[in-house]
């Protein structure tokens, strides 16, 4: 079955730890990441809010674009692109923004666009140490 790709699309990295209780119907879409299919990205920062739980957006849009006649297949290929070009490793959701069909020196391609997502318990992205940790450090440098 074909999973179709549209802007709002969220694509969440498999093994992205999630709340208790969040329940996210997903399928598998490229290796080591999964489409969500219940809910768009204003519906799951809604859900993740209820539990005090971050849903990160990163500006600066990520674009690729991908040639085939294959409208599927040069899709997945292009948001794979995507996804190699997001600038940090650490960022574990994709929010599709553009997918647009044309033809370029009469080849078909697709572009896709998207940006860098991240859910997370904590309102610090990316932190080293959890919070209840940072004393213990502090004093130990004391």
């Amino acid at each position: 079955m074909a999973q179709t790709i549209e802007i709002g699309t969220l694509l969440v990295k498999a093994g992205t730890i999630l709340p208790e209780g969040l329940l996210l119907e997903k399928g598998p879409y490229l290796k080591g990441w999964d489409l969500v299919k219940n809910l768009s990205s204003a519906g799951l920062d809604r859900k993740l809010c209820e539990v005090d739980w971050t849903f990160f957006y990163m500006a600066g849009e990520v674009n690729a674009m991908a040639f085939g006649s294959d409208l599927e297949k040069t899709t997945r290929v292009a948001v794979k692109k995507v996804i190699a070009s997001m600038k940090s490793d650490g960022f574990n959701c994709l929010e599709i923004s553009r997918v647009a069909v044309k033809s370029f020196l009469g080849l078909p391609c697709v572009s896709v666009a998207g940006h860098a997502r991240h859910i997370q318990e904590s309102i610090y992205l990316f932190q080293a140490k959890p919070i209840s940790e940072w004393g213990q450090a502090q004093s130990a440098a004391a």
